[in-house]
């Protein structure tokens, strides 16, 4: 085993919890976000909390992929879900990078067409 998620899930809830207390209100109003974002609706929950394990893994965020992989499983997602979403992450990860390094190569190749101006 790479990385026990349990034990790094029930690390981040205390120091989550440390963070609460001495950021109430910010922190309330980040509860009260993901309560809005998981509320189903046109989405279920399930569904929803694969699209954030997935958006975990294409971030790579290790505290998201715990937290979003025990939601996931509680709302009842099957490991096939799973892996068919880690599809779309993996495909969300790389696709990004093509677009970002299509548009680093268009900044270069504009800047490579003005003179080079220097500071006095």
């Amino acid at each position: 085993m790479l990385k026990d998620w349990t034990a790094m899930a029930a690390e981040l809830s205390g120091d989550i919890r440390a963070l609460r207390a001495g950021s109430p209100e910010v922190m309330k109003g980040f509860s009260a976000l993901a309560q809005a974002a998981l509320k189903a609706d046109a989405l279920d929950t399930r569904t929803k909390e694969l699209i954030a394990l997935a958006i975990a893994v294409a971030t790579r965020c290790d505290g998201c992929i715990a937290f979003h992989a025990e939601a996931a499983m509680k709302q009842g997602a099957t490991r096939a879900e799973v892996l068919e979403t880690m599809g779309m992450a993996v495909y969300m990860g790389v696709g990004p990078s093509v677009m970002y390094a299509a548009q680093a190569l268009e900044a270069f190749d504009q800047f490579s067409a003005k003179p080079a101006t220097r500071a006095a």
